[in-house]
């Protein structure tokens, strides 16, 4: 199977320095990703790898001949894809602004009837929990029902170099154990809602939301 991995920071400044704090929780994920389930693919996305237009634009919201190659060249890998992983940091008890953007330029149809895991880190003590809270009423919203396990880390500065390698090689399986079992829930919908999808179509078993509001409206 495809999972998909959004680092949601755009924030490239202290602390810590030289490498986002962020980016090295991401290469620790996926680096347990790959150690427990190697017979699947997980990609990184980097919402700053996006330079999304200043005047907010959704995929959906162009003609197909004028989407921006970015734009469908991450619906398709959103679309394809079996599962997600959000790894957010914390801003005002919320989640990130940068990842909530990059997200809300695509439509729920493409993130829809798969799963999501959840991963906050904060460079102190709460490890972003707060933010967490939110996150799951966003992707249950969006359509990728986040999985019950979340993944916290406080002090991610002290946690993880810059590699995304633990400081402290003794903690490397505590921290990987603690991971995988997030990442074992995420597999498992993953790979039920794949079966499931194979043997119906939840989009023509249930019409997207696509053209009107009335759409979704009650009678």
């Amino acid at each position: 199977m495809k999972f998909l991995i959004f680092l949601g920071s755009v924030r490239d400044s202290t602390p810590p320095r030289p490498a986002r704090l962020g980016e090295r929780v991401a290469k620790s994920c996926i680096a347990c990703f790959k150690t427990h389930f190697p017979e699947h693919e997980i990609e990184l996305v980097d919402a700053l790898d996006y330079a999304l237009e200043p005047v907010f634009k959704p995929h959906f919201s162009y003609s197909k001949s004028k989407v921006p190659k970015q734009l469908e060249e991450l619906a398709q890998k959103i679309e394809w894809a079996d599962g997600y992983v959000m790894v957010s940091p914390e801003y005002n008890h919320s989640m990130s602004p940068a990842l909530a953007n990059l997200l809300n330029h695509f439509g729920s149809s493409l993130f829809s009837y798969k799963p999501s895991a959840i991963v906050t880190y904060s460079a102190g003590q709460w490890g972003g929990m707060r933010a967490a809270i939110g996150m799951r009423t966003f992707l249950s919203e969006l359509g990728c029902l986040p999985v019950s396990s979340m993944i916290h880390v406080p002090q991610a500065q002290e946690v993880f170099e810059e590699d995304g390698e633990t400081k402290d090689a003794v903690n490397r399986s505590a921290w990987f154990g603690y991971f995988a079992r997030t990442f074992q829930q995420l597999v498992w919908w993953a790979q039920a809602t794949a079966d499931h999808r194979a043997q119906v179509d939840p989009h023509k078993m249930i019409e997207s939301f696509l053209a009107d509001p009335s759409q979704r409206n009650a009678p």
